[in-house]
Parts: C-alpha cells; sequence; structure tokens
C-alpha cells in the first residue's frame, strides 16, 4: 500500500506543479491535487508516528491527538484566507461524520467479515463517545439554537465555546495520557513499536510534507467555485464528501488495517478519537484563526449539517456500548453514511 502510495505521489505532485504554471483547467487541477493529498496525508502521518515513537508515550500521545489532523488543518486555513466559510464547515462536517460512519462502517464490516465477533476496550470507547456529545451535540447545537433568536451574538458565543471545548480537550488529553492512563489499555496486545524513521529524518520529511500538502491545498481551494459550477456539486458537498475523504484518507486505511489485525481499539480510536480531535481541537482553532482574516467563522452550522453530525454521534455511540462489534453493525453505519451523502449531494 505504502508503495502505491509513494508511486501516486511521484506521478501527481509534479503533474501540479506543471499544471499550475501552465494553467491546465481548473478540473484538472482539482483532481490532481486530490489525488496529491492522499499520499501526503500518509507520508505525514508516518513521519509524525516516528517522532512520537522517539518522544515516549506520553509526548507521543499528545502529538497524535495534536498533529494527527493537520491535513484538514492545512486546506480549512487556506479556505478561509478564500473566504470559503461554508466550505470550512462543510469539510468539519464530512470529516466527523466520515470518521464516524465511514471508517468505523468499514472496520466493523472488514474485521466483522474475517471474525464473527470483535471486542474493545469500552472505558476508551465510552470516553470518547461522551466527549464527542459535547463536542458535536453541545457545543455546535446549542450555538445555532442561541443564534437564532439573537444572530449578533454569532461570533462572541463562538468564541467563547470555542475556549471552554479547546480547555475540556486539553483536560481530556491529560486524563487519558497521565492521572488515569491504566483505565485506557487496549483489550488486544500491541507489538512494541519501532520508528520507521530516526528523529532528524522524521522532522526532514514532516516540514517537506507540510509545504507540499499547503501548495497542494491551495491549489484545491482555488479550484473548488469553478469545479462547483462547471460539474454541478454544491460547494457543501465537495466539502462534506470529496474534501473530507482525501484528508482522511491516509487514516481510512490504517483503521480498516488494524481492523483486519483483530485490533479494533486501535481501530477504534483512530475513527472516534480523529472526530473527536476535529470537534474539539481543529474546530476551536479554526474559529481563533479566522480572527486574522476578513471574514470570522462562527461555530453556527446548517441545520443539515449539525442533523447529520448528531445522528452520526448518536448512532456510533449506541454501536460502540456494548465493546463488540461485527459486520452488520458495519453495515448499519455505512448505509447512514450514504444516506446522508445522498441528503448533501441533492442540497
Amino acid at each position: 500500500m505504502q508503495r502505491l502510495l509513494m508511486i501516486l505521489l511521484v506521478i501527481t505532485f509534479p503533474l501540479s506543479v506543471i499544471g499550475k504554471y501552465l494553467h491546465w483547467s481548473d478540473v484538472a487541477l482539482f483532481a490532481i491535487a486530490c489525488a496529491a493529498i492522499i499520499p501526503l496525508a500518509g507520508v505525514m502521518g508516518r513521519a509524525t508516528e516516528s517522532i512520537a515513537i522517539h518522544s515516549g508515550p506520553k509526548i507521543g500521545g499528545l502529538m497524535n491527538a495534536t498533529f494527527g489532523n493537520a491535513v484538514e488543518l492545512i486546506i480549512s486555513l487556506f479556505a478561509l484566507k478564500q473566504g470559503l466559510i461554508g466550505v470550512v464547515q462543510a469539510s468539519l462536517t464530512g470529516s466527523i461524520i466520515g470518521n464516524l460512519l465511514l471508517v468505523a462502517g468499514l472496520s466493523f464490516l472488514v474485521g466483522g467479515i474475517k471474525f464473527p465477533q470483535q471486542k474493545f476496550n469500552r472505558t476508551i470507547a465510552g470516553t470518547n463517545s461522551a466527549m464527542m456529545l459535547l463536542g458535536v451535540v453541545i457545543a455546535l447545537v446549542i450555538p445555532a439554537i442561541f443564534t437564532a433568536t439573537n444572530p449578533k451574538i454569532s461570533n462572541s458565543m463562538s468564541i467563547g465555546v470555542s475556549v471552554v471545548v479547546l480547555l475540556l480537550y486539553l483536560l481530556g488529553l491529560f486524563f487519558s495520557l497521565y492521572t488515569h492512563r491504566n483505565l485506557f489499555n487496549y483489550t488486544e496486545e500491541l507489538e512494541e513499536e519501532e520508528a520507521e524513521w530516526s528523529m532528524k529524518k522524521a522532522l526532514l520529511i514532516l516540514a517537506l510534507a507540510t509545504a507540499a500538502v499547503a501548495f497542494e491545498s491551495e491549489l484545491l481551494v482555488h479550484t473548488i467555485e469553478t469545479v462547483s459550477h462547471e460539474l454541478g456539486w454544491s460547494e457543501v458537498f465537495i466539502g462534506v464528501i470529496i474534501v473530507a475523504i482525501i484528508g482522511n484518507a491516509a487514516e481510512h486505511s490504517s483503521a480498516i488495517l488494524m481492523a483486519l489485525r483483530n485490533k479494533m481499539d486501535v481501530a477504534l480510536e483512530i475513527a472516534v478519537g480523529s472526530s473527536l480531535q476535529i470537534a474539539m481541537f481543529v474546530t476551536p482553532v479554526l474559529v481563533f484563526a479566522s480572527l486574522f482574516f476578513a471574514e470570522p467563522m462562527s461555530l453556527v452550522f446548517s441545520w443539515p449539517e449539525l442533523g447529520a453530525m448528531v445522528l452520526s454521534v448518536l448512532l456510533i455511540n449506541f454501536l460502540a456500548q456494548d465493546g463488540e462489534s461485527n459486520w452488520l453493525e458495519g453495515a448499519m453505519a455505512l448505509g447512514a453514511y450514504v444516506i446522508i451523502g445522498i441528503g448533501f449531494y441533492f442540497l
């Protein structure tokens, strides 16, 4: 898999550079940028993982919890710079529902076909689920309700909620990595990890990959409006489905591989933990970052986006509450994702 991704990167990155300066069509540049970001996200993930292993379990866990969604953050920052607030909110929505339903669903389905019943740590799943309820149902729905009666408080309330949510996310990290780390042991035995690259090499690769992702993200964002017009896709659909999937492609494959090895703790941590990071870390950071641009971003999402996120959180909470999974539960999660995708396509 990694070899195929590297071949894809070697082909697509030079093409994107050439295409930009030869002024290829926006649709072609959009497709090439999407294809290039997928392997680059994988390279960033591998570099971050190597740095985390060299740094030790506590610092490593903190790194994974803060840099795991760097690609989505970079894409969103360029979109904010362009004033595409709707695209940013849509991509955040897509990342949350994509990880909860698509990634977890595929993991349950693929793993369940190979193993009739797979188990995972209920404490980890329960804590992450409770945090997701806070990060989505409380932190995103409440601003929409209150600003519906008084739109003037939108930005002020968004900043206040973002401060609280980010603080609670950091407290959650302290809880799981320090004070109650013993409760977060995986149900299966994990091999001792060895770093793929040295610390120096990993830092260099991470820096180069981040610069390349920034280039591709700017190219992607600049072509969204034209692609939306020419293909007849709404910007919301592009954000919820296309941008969200390419930004999380590397994590998708990692979770599925873990499920195939009967390591559902890791697979579920990738899926739910990534959604948690988007809701409680990336989203508040983008709210703060948007204050430096012409148009600030609020936490007031559209009702279809809120409905999709809330229902996704509730469904995955219900499926994970018993600490076991099977292929039928995976099929249900995937079915829910397809239904939501159809809805956004027709918006």
